[in-house]
């Protein structure tokens, strides 16, 4: 059967994608922007500079930023070895990248709470220590960290695999340490696929829920988070309050997808002019 018979059978999903994406992705964030603004520009300012939310917000940067940098760093780690490197349980590594991918985010802060709360062994050497991980910003960003870590390794591995070594053994035969191999050989070729894996790292730590959830204890001003914040806002019946503060996230979506895309124009030009 040739496609070029049946015209109906591509405008059909045209048709059935773009109404798929109107009716999940374009109308809730209408939607929530819509309900921020209407009640009024001083009701929404007020929600959006309120010293809780001002307070979310610094926690839910700080938690993104520290799981972009570590995310970043063990998984350029995990996507070298994995793809340079043949030892014994490269499999078992392999698998393991992907666990927070398998495992559902409540049951990971569920984890964590049973390895470093109350009931862990560990907990007497914590606090003699004075070191508070659980219900404390540490769990936060372990939870985050966990969430993510994937994003960055499973974008690399890939591109690595692909590229192959003979370049980066090229280099090292004519007496290239591994930090120039990697600045001046590796990394031309994986800039772009790293920086689109740090964005998504980006777009999903700033919208994690479940883990985080769980571990914060939902102490107000402390361990809440832009979406706990949210939770606790609407459960308050504070609609308006609920939105506004969405409507932070929402944006910062739009960015990130922005973002997103200049990376994927950017690395397809790229690839254009080495084509040429």
């Amino acid at each position: 059967m040739s496609l070029k018979g049946n015209i109906w059978i591509p405008r059909l999903l045209t048709g059935t994608s773009v109404i798929f994406v109107l009716l999940t992705l374009v109308l809730p964030l209408a939607v929530v922007m819509a309900e921020a603004l209407g009640s009024g520009l001083d009701l929404y300012m007020r929600a959006v500079t309120d010293t809780y939310t001002a307070k979310a917000l610094h926690l839910t940067l700080a938690a993104t930023a520290a799981a972009v940098v570590l995310n970043t760093f063990f998984g350029l780690a995990a996507a070298w070895v994995v793809t340079r490197f043949s030892f014994r349980g490269k499999g078992v590594l392999s698998t393991v990248v992907d666990v927070p991918f398998a495992v559902s985010p409540v049951i990971a802060g569920l984890v964590f709470i049973l390895t470093f709360g109350r009931l862990s062994p560990l907990h007497p050497f914590l606090e003699a220590c004075g070191i508070k991980i659980v219900f404390a910003w540490p769990g936060i960003i372990l939870a985050t960290v966990f969430v993510t870590f994937p994003f960055v390794a499973r974008e690399l591995i890939p591109v690595l695999e692909a590229r192959g070594t003979d370049e980066e053994q090229a280099a090292a035969l004519m007496g290239a340490g591994f930090f120039t191999i990697f600045r001046r050989v590796t990394f031309p070729h994986i800039r772009w696929a790293l920086l689109y894996s740090v964005i998504l790292c980006a777009a999903r730590a700033m919208g994690e829920f479940g883990a985080v959830s769980v571990v914060s204890g939902h102490l107000r001003g402390k361990t809440n988070t832009l979406p706990l914040h949210v939770e606790i806002l609407y459960n308050e019946y504070r609609f308006a309050d609920a939105f506004a503060v969405a409507s932070i996230l929402a944006v910062a979506a739009i960015v990130i997808l922005a973002a997103r895309n200049v990376v994927e124009y950017a690395a397809h030009k790229e690839e254009e002019t080495n084509v040429r």
